[in-house]
């Protein structure tokens, strides 16, 4: 019982110290806003002028904490037209709404159906927005047609890749790529009549509180396609029944949690998942188990716990199994309340011997049955991302003070990378942005969402969204001449760029692409250096790399050369760098070297700008001294100084380029090149001279 109650501490200190509040820059945040730009280039199947509307949801909206073992996986995506909207049956149509809505837009009535928490739409209204003010008017529909089920489909959304559906869910993936779950809704800017009861019931607890309740409440609800599965074999109801979703109003409570909340959350998710729940698991909502059970569980534990419960005696340990018997008293029962639908049954569904058999099982774990799973589940996946020095630790932890020197190790680790983790999460977004805006393209749909979205990640992004923005008009300008869409995006690129719109439309195309490129330069020059500041003291990060690109690019080859040498004495003996990515956009400002050697890679393994970004990117280092190899020929340079480049080339070789197949592919084309400027007799000492250096 004492060695329970010490592993306990152990495990509730470890949680508390190891889980960060999450940044709000992380990979699936910036997939997220990038996936919502992919989407915005979208248009309904019957109305090209009309658009898609998404939101985040799913963990990457709700949880704000960061814990050490991830609690994110797929990213999800609701998504509704702005040409379509719902509202409760016997409402008046609206005459005003938010400016994301079209100018015409096709309102659909809420019927319930005899399934709570199920609903049919019937079409009633169409709105026209005035020309003289901000008011819709309203003509109603004859007849009885009801909103069908299948209604979004045709959206080319090909750069996410290959389609699979899981119920309401189109499940995008594509390998290097985090895969997106998008679900079609229909937006209902008020609150359901079937969820009525829940703002105003009574709450002893004060969670949430009535300003949280008045949020969520503003906020409405949503409509997915989903028929209840009683209704799935009826080919009609299977068509046109919808459920009600209220994924914005479990965003803003579950936002509201304490982070013990949401701490416990996560426990819980994993254990199903990965613990003794694995055979009643279901995450696609269809089984006895899945998330939104849980979901529930802690939304109704949030409600009716009083503070008290959760703080006195805390364990985190203790928490999950209280929580759980609960969970295994609804499966007696057969009974799971939805938490905002009162009389809706979320098991009523389910196979009964199924529940009875997840109840027995959840019945008999305890506190000392969670202990073990995380002592043996749980911290070993959390460990095992740390260096050897610390794994090594849990070779031999028999003892409680073994184990608690080997935790601690993982929580001064943790503690002491959180600037460095933050700087690879960084690292990623540039690169993940460049091959997004690289592969679907910029339009003035999804340009003004990206720089919004990205922004309150990071405002450093801005200065990137730009710099790539104009690089991939230039290269399309370059490649294909001008075409009519880019004088939108022009448009919407000088606000940003702080110039007049005029400007841009009288210059000829090559003047154009000049301007475009200046300005890109100018602003990631500004991006390196709010790099540097930010990130200076866990890489280093050269601020001039992008300058020397653009002066070798305007025939400054001296200036290129003094930049590169400085950048190369800088890098050389560093670690973490920096990356400049090798698309087309970045590719236009090189010459025909490292192009043709990159259209080499992409001949031989053409999918393999996608699979990792080594393949797409190379170091700030290869980058110099590539410059400088290419200036100094052109300069024709001393036989001394090739030799120098040499030598830092096979230094940087041996030094950086593990798992970096676009970095050793262009220092072996420097090293080529240098060696056949450099007599046979130098080559040779130099050989030498490396090698002894190495010993």
């Amino acid at each position: 019982m004492e060695d329970d109650l010490s592993v306990d501490n152990i495990i509730t200190t470890f949680l508390l110290n190891t889980t960060r509040l999450r940044p709000r820059l992380t990979e699936h945040a910036v997939f997220a806003a990038i996936y919502c730009g992919v989407l915005a280039n979208v248009h309904p199947p019957d109305d090209e002028e009309a658009g898609y509307i998404p939101l985040p949801t799913g963990s990457v909206a709700e949880f704000y904490i960061e814990p050490m073992l991830k609690c994110f996986g797929d990213i999800d995506l609701m998504f509704h037209q702005n040409n379509m909207l719902a509202i409760p049956r016997g409402h008046a149509p609206p005459i005003q709404l938010p400016d994301e809505f079209h100018k015409y837009v096709k309102v659909v009535e809420v019927i319930d159906s005899h399934f709570p928490g199920y609903v049919y739409l019937v079409l009633r209204y169409l709105l026209t927005h005035g020309n003289d003010d901000d008011t819709y008017n309203s003509v109603e529909y004859d007849g009885r047609k009801y909103l069908s089920i299948g209604l979004a489909e045709q959206r080319n959304t090909s750069a996410l890749g290959t389609i699979e559906k899981h119920g309401p869910a189109e499940q995008y993936s594509k390998e290097g790529l985090i895969s997106v779950d998008r679900v079609y809704c229909v937006r209902c800017l008020l609150w359901p009549q079937q969820a009525a009861a829940w703002p105003t019931r009574r709450r002893n607890y004060e969670w949430p509180d009535s300003a949280t309740v008045d949020r969520v409440v503003s906020n409405g609800c949503d409509l997915v396609q989903m028929a209840h599965p009683q209704c799935r074999q009826h080919v009609w109801t299977n068509k046109n029944q919808w459920r009600l979703s209220f994924s914005r109003a479990e965003i803003v409570l579950m936002n509201s949690w304490m982070p013990l909340h949401q701490i416990v959350y996560h426990l819980l998710r994993v254990f199903l998942k990965t613990g003794r729940l694995t055979e009643s698991a279901d995450n696609s909502g269809s089984g006895t188990l899945s998330n939104y059970h849980i979901k529930t569980l802690m939304l109704w534990a949030c409600e009716l716990k009083p503070r008290s419960w959760w703080s006195d005696n805390f364990s985190f340990t203790a928490l999950c199994a209280d929580l759980l018997n609960l969970l295994a008293q609804w499966l007696n029962q057969g009974y799971c309340p939805h938490y905002f639908i009162t009389g809706c049954n979320l098991f009523d569904h389910c196979d009964r011997a199924k529940q009875i058999l997840a109840a027995e099982r959840l019945s008999e774990i305890n506190k000392g049955e969670i202990i073990k799973w995380f002592i043996c589940s749980y911290l070993p996946r959390c460990y095992h991302s740390c260096p050897v020095t610390v794994v090594r630790q849990f070779d031999d932890v028999d003892t409680i003070e073994k184990l608690q020197r080997a935790v601690s190790a993982v929580v001064e680790w943790r503690r002491s990378n959180v600037l460095l983790d933050n700087w690879r999460a960084f690292e990623t977004a540039a690169y993940n942005l460049s091959r997004f805006i690289s592969a679907v393209s910029v339009t003035v749909r999804s340009y003004p969402l990206w720089i919004k979205e990205l922004t309150k990640l990071d405002a450093k992004l801005r200065f990137y969204v730009i710099s790539v923005s104009c690089l991939h008009v230039a290269q399309n300008i370059l490649s294909h001449g001008f075409a009519d869409r880019w004088t939108k995006v022009l448009s919407i690129l000088c606000d940003d760029l702080g110039c007049e719109k005029h400007s841009t439309n009288g210059k000829k195309a090559l003047k154009l692409v000049e301007f475009l490129q200046k300005s890109a330069i100018d602003r990631l020059t500004t991006f390196r250096l709010l790099q540097a500041r930010d990130f200076g003291t866990v890489a280093t990060i050269v601020t001039t790399d992008f300058e020397a690109i653009y002066a070798y690019k305007r025939g400054d080859y001296q200036h290129c050369l003094q930049l590169s040498a400085q950048n190369v004495r800088t890098l050389l003996y560093a670690g973490d760098m920096s990356h400049v990515p090798i698309y087309p956009e970045f590719l236009q400002l090189l010459d025909d070297d490292i192009v043709s050697l990159t259209a080499l890679t992409l001949i031989v393994k053409p999918e393999c700008r996608y699979i990792n970004p080594c393949y797409s990117s190379i170091t700030q280092l290869t980058l110099s001294l590539y410059l400088i190899t290419q200036c100094q020929l052109k300069l024709h340079h001393s036989v001394i100084s090739l030799a120098h480049t040499y030598y830092c080339t096979k230094f940087a070789q041996r030094r950086y380029l593990v798992d970096a197949p676009q970095d050793d592919l262009i220092l072996k084309l420097l090293e080529r090149k240098l060696l056949t400027h450099i007599p046979e007799f130098l080559t040779l000492l130099l050989i030498i001279g490396y090698l002894l250096s190495e010993l």
